[in-house]
């Protein structure tokens, strides 16, 4: 990928710290062979317990943003979640949005990105059934690491990044 005009990633996990402290909010990370899919993330599960995540970055057809996040291998029907939301149809958000909005390169969209969404431009909606797990991983704005963090302080992330999460069951593809 060309130069994105982003940080570099250890500017970029840096400031989620910063963050995270100044929010008092608990968190642990893990190094680990940069991963830029669940598959390919199965490699580091075993040596980072907790609930394992996936991110969509989502455009709808009338240019609405949105951050899905869901367990990693629930099977999201994005045509069935647009209805349940009254959303025009999705598609994903390209690379160059992903950078101008989120702040992060594709491979490493996490919600821990809506910190740099200032004009809360992306509306995030977070799987129910993640939320039960304890702790949640993410990527901390790089693809070669992983934070776990519990789901209420989660959520109490998001919300001081000025975002409502809508928390919602989502529907699966039927297999």
């Amino acid at each position: 990928m060309p130069d994105s005009g982003l940080p570099p990633p250890e500017k970029r996990e840096a400031a989620l710290y910063e963050r995270l402290t100044a929010l008092n909010i608990a968190w642990k990370t893990y190094e680990h062979i940069p991963v830029f899919t669940v598959d390919e993330a199965d490699a580091v599960h075993d040596s980072v317990p907790g609930g394992h995540t996936k991110n969509l970055f989502l455009k709808d057809k009338k240019g609405g943003l949105w951050l899905v996040v869901v367990r990693d291998r629930l099977r999201v029907d994005l045509n069935a979640l647009a209805k349940q939301l009254g959303a025009p149809r999705y598609s994903f958000g390209s690379a160059e949005l992903l950078i101008a909005t989120l702040g992060i390169e594709p491979g490493s969209v996490t919600p821990f990105a809506l910190m740099n969404d200032t004009t809360c431009a992306v509306r995030p909606i977070l799987d129910e059934g993640m939320l039960a797990l304890d702790p949640v991983n993410f990527h901390p704005l790089r693809n070669d690491r992983t934070t776990a963090i519990s789901p209420g302080d989660l959520l109490q992330f998001v919300r001081a990044c000025g975002h409502d999460p809508l928390i919602a069951t989502l529907p699966e593809i039927a297999s």
